[in-house]
């Protein structure tokens, strides 16, 4: 239930480490107060704010950790967490919006200190760029001087957000206009005096005296802009989340939370176990009965669904395979939802400063590299993917033709007529053929059997069955264009996205939000999860009028089209599919579904329970 504050994609690539399914210890044997869930891809660390640690899976770690002011359900639909707050219009003109956002009496962290308007102050420091220059933590936009490692510059939030102010329990933001979707540019709670207290040295919760005096010192830090304290706590929050191993040792001001479960222990590549949060009472009411969740990683969707067969799993949701699923729909005591998710596959071509890569303007020129994009881009057999890995589970999933709307959505059939994919959807013969002929513009000689160009593709660890044959596929099919892939899977695949010596990234987005911007901070200029560098002033114009107002399903319809035709012009990236849901579960865990937006599954982890 943390709060997105910019509604800001989380990466969801099943990539993880390898773990034979006979490590796993069942799960339910003795006990029906734990609930093991499979995760394709393994922790990286407990703050998913930094551009290297944005996963699906530490957003969920993050998720039972703290609640905030709202979430979403299995419907879609964004509901109000009053048991934590309330959040609302304070003042509303055509040049002066203000939204205030209020904690309930009585809310505390996981060591009992209250919470106060204080602990929903750290999310600006982190997303707010004018703040970070005022106090003397760089420019988070030029990377000069840059303290916080945030992924949240460069957001709406970051782009029109105008003032900060704190009463009480009480923060109030202030804005220029009425701005979409408001009820997501809000706020979080942050336990900001642990992190003081960890920026200070200390490595032992703190008293109930300390604790007040450390959060004192935290709001007169924000109020003050006091840059030496704050550069202590980005060190902190930089580093020291940054972890995949939690035992005795750690230091437990790191886990200091709101939400119904704390982190307990964790092994690297294996699991992660949480515990109930005794002093929970910032979200709904957990239905009793569980007092531990686990996550458990495994590479191979196949393997876990034997080891949900097994009794070792409880619930199974991921990237599945054929064989996966068929396991599952044959397994007796075990429930099966397919359906569509928010997770969508793409490619991204690799435009940093510091890339080799012919596809680089800086090493090919503009026009050159812009072609040779192009070219790699029509050889990309996306029907040949859904046909053999995606299609045997979802018969029905077509070929994705936007970035920035679904198929079902009221947008989506608008949006491709004239968005500039037509050119991506003719046979694969007539695409290979248009691509060798842009290669072999450049490199006359090159050929089905003579490449002209090799690239280098990422796309996450060697075990994911899935897109090793993805990958298998792309290799077989851009050779025919004179295009060599060299295929270089990677553990650890999401902080090298971006980085040389790696040309194109293989992975997922999956949205966390249904706000109509919530694309933006991929292609704009300096887009917090723009990780590929694109730059584009005439894109950044187009996507302006998104965070302007609320528009009618016609009117931005055209307004994606817009962005996305200059997107394809440039030949940066192209969608693949949306990514099948296959939820797989133990027929007594009770009330288990899965929601469109990340987090997909345990978004209503406070109702499960077991069948008596």
């Amino acid at each position: 239930m943390k709060f997105t504050r910019s509604a800001k994609l989380a990466l969801a690539v099943a990539a993880s480490a390898a773990m034979a399914v006979s490590l796993l210890t069942p799960a339910q044997a003795n006990t029906r107060s734990t609930v093991a869930i499979y995760y394709s891809n393994p922790l990286t660390g407990f703050n998913s704010g930094t551009p290297k640690t944005n996963l699906v899976t530490n957003a969920d770690a993050e998720y039972l950790q703290f609640s905030g002011f709202a979430y979403y359900n299995d419907k879609g639909v964004y509901i109000p967490n009053t048991t934590f707050g309330s959040f609302k219009v304070s003042k509303s003109s055509a040049t002066d919006f203000r939204t205030s956002w209020t904690v309930n009496s009585g809310r505390v962290w996981s060591d009992g200190t209250p919470i106060t308007g204080a602990d929903l102050l750290f999310g600006h420091i982190i997303s707010s760029s004018d703040y970070s220059k005022a106090a003397g933590l760089g420019d988070p936009i030029t990377k000069k001087d840059n303290v916080f490692d945030s992924g949240s510059y460069g957001s709406t939030y970051d782009n029109d957000i105008q003032g900060i102010s704190v009463s009480g329990n009480t923060v109030t933001l202030s804005w220029p206009r009425k701005m979409p979707n408001w009820e997501l540019l809000g706020v979080g709670p942050t336990p900001v005096h642990a992190l003081v207290l960890m920026a200070e040295g200390k490595t032992e919760l703190g008293t109930a005296s300390e604790n007040l005096a450390a959060k004192a010192r935290f709001l007169e830090a924000f109020l003050d802009k006091d840059t030496a304290l704050l550069k202590k706590i980005a060190a902190v929050w930089n580093k020291d989340y940054t972890i995949d191993t939690v035992n005795s040792k750690t230091n437990p001001l790191l886990f200091v939370g709101n939400g119904g479960f704390l982190v307990d222990a964790a092994v690297k590549g294996q699991s992660v176990t949480f515990k109930a949060n005794p002093r929970y009472n910032s979200g709904p009411k957990l239905a009793g009965g569980i007092n531990t969740i686990i996550f458990r990683f495994l590479s191979d969707g196949t393997a876990a669904a034997q080891a949900l067969a097994n009794g070792e799993l409880d619930i199974y949701e991921g990237q599945a395979t054929v064989d996966g699923v068929a396991k599952l729909k044959a397994t007796k005591g075990v429930s099966v939802f397919t359906g569509s998710s928010a997770v969508y596959e793409h490619l991204d071509i690799n435009m940093c400063e510091d890339s080799k890569s012919v596809f680089n303007p800086r090493v090919s020129g503009e026009a050159k590299a812009r072609a040779l994009r192009e070219a790699f881009l029509l050889a990309v057999p996306r029907e040949e993917i859904l046909d053999k890995l995606v299609r045997p589970i979802a018969p029905t999933t077509p070929v994705l033709r936007s970035s920035f709307a679904f198929p079902g959505m009221a947008t989506y059939d608008k949006t491709i007529v004239a968005n500039g994919s037509a050119k991506y959807m003719e046979s694969q013969e007539v695409r290979t053929k248009r691509a060798l002929a842009i290669i072999k513009k450049y490199y006359p000689k090159a050929s089905a059997t003579n490449p002209g160009i090799t690239v280098s593709y990422l796309f996450g660890n060697p075990d994911n069955t899935r897109r090793v044959a993805q990958a298998a596929l792309i290799k077989a099919a851009v050779a025919k264009a004179g295009i060599n892939l060299n295929v270089q899977p990677q553990t650890g695949w999401g902080g090298k996205i971006g980085t040389a010596p790696f040309d194109v990234a293989g992975f997922a987005w999956s949205k966390s939000s249904d706000a109509q911007f919530s694309t933006n901070p991929l292609f704009d200029s300096n887009g917090g999860n723009n990780y590929s560098c694109w730059t584009s002033p005439a894109i950044d114009k187009l996507l302006l009028p998104l965070a302007e107002r609320t528009w009618s399903n016609s009117v931005l319809s055209q307004l994606y089209t817009n962005a996305e035709r200059e997107i394809n012009k440039q030949a940066w990236t192209i969608p693949i599919f949306r990514h099948p849901l296959v939820l797989g579960y133990n027929e007594k865990l009770q009330n288990v579904s899965a929601a469109p937006f990340s987090p997909n599954i345990i978004w209503n982890y406070w109702e499960w329970t077991y069948k008596a």
